[in-house]
């Protein structure tokens, strides 16, 4: 067990690992459920040109819910679902590789940029083909202009509510393969390993230094979680900040079926300025802080309640 400041990192080789994935996947799910109206609004956001549907956060999330309804939040959800996959693969995949590191650094900053890096990469490979379905769903309804391939109206308003759902998502997929072949699942793929990578490889050091710094400013006494949950978010501010322009060329990749990163950028900044960088930063930000809070108290739980039997008592909560 690592000492970082006043807390106690809770590392691979404490858990029971039956516990922990069976556990996981209730995390997973849930904490994906709380913020994936923010995720469709954001696509939303970076996907429209300048300000042509909707002037912001707000202004999106009302005309979403006058026009769509509640269930406008979740088009796409269902599909969206098959990333508790990735989820999985993204822990075990940062636990592991931060066990290897340690064994070449002691530095916990090294472990967690490594690490972090690293799940982001397996975790990326299995999640955008489910991303880029997933998105052209986000944007049927007001936003259906905008993207390439649209949901047959007939199956639409003829298919059962849970048929509606897999319906609409087998007309997408049928679609970007018969547009795009095998590849169109993967397009925008650097696009997004340049997005997450960086952003999980910064989330995880930021986190802990964070954890660290109001560790130190904590009274005595303080749970450990409220200051992990106060670090969580803090973390995911700084780490969007940083990679969200990346964040609107992947968007913009992958819903309108461009191929080149360069020439997307670049048309961006011809078009909209550099402003549009910023694009859809608010809702990622919205979308993110409470993500991390969920993820660190749901993550950190995890962990303590999957501990081996005999550390238990050992670690403090």
């Amino acid at each position: 067990m690592q000492q970082k400041g006043a807390m106690q990192i809770i590392e691979w080789e404490d858990l029971d690992k039956r516990k922990f994935y069976s556990l996981g996947v209730f995390m997973t799910l849930t904490t994906r459920a709380s913020v994936y109206p923010a995720s469709l609004i954001r696509t939303r956001l970076q996907v429209q040109k300048g300000k042509a549907l909707y002037s912001g956060t707000i202004d999106a999330f009302c005309k979403i819910i006058r026009a769509e309804g509640v269930r406008g939040l979740y088009r796409g959800f269902m599909v969206n679902t098959f990333t508790l996959i990735s989820g999985q693969a993204y822990i075990t995949t940062y636990e592991l590789v931060r066990k290897y590191v340690s064994q070449y650094s002691p530095s916990n900053t090294v472990k967690s940029v490594v690490a972090g890096g690293a799940a982001a990469l397996v975790a990326q490979t299995i999640t955008v083909p489910i991303d880029i379905v997933s998105q052209h769903l986000m944007m049927q309804g007001q936003g259906e202009h905008l993207t390439r391939f649209k949901a047959k109206p007939k199956r639409m308003l003829a298919a059962s509510k849970r048929k509606l759902t897999f319906g609409q998502s087998r007309d997408i997929t049928v679609q970007i393969f018969a547009a795009d072949g095998f590849r169109g699942f993967y397009r925008g793929y650097v696009a997004s390993l340049l997005t997450y990578i960086p952003n999980s490889a910064l989330w995880w050091p930021f986190y802990h230094f964070y954890t660290e710094q109001l560790s130190l400013m904590a009274p005595t006494g303080c749970p450990h979680l409220i200051v992990q949950a106060l670090a969580g978010p803090m973390a995911a501010a700084t780490a969007s900040t940083i990679t969200n322009p990346m964040d609107v060329v992947r968007a913009r990749v992958q819903v309108e079926g461009r191929s080149s990163l360069i020439e997307t950028f670049k048309q961006l900044l011809a078009e909209e300025g550099v402003w549009a960088m910023t694009k859809g930063l608010s809702a990622r930000i919205i979308s993110s802080m409470p993500t991390s809070v969920l993820i660190v108290v749901g993550y950190e739980t995890l962990k303590r309640l999957s501990l081996k039997d005999e550390l238990v008592d050992s670690r403090h909560w």
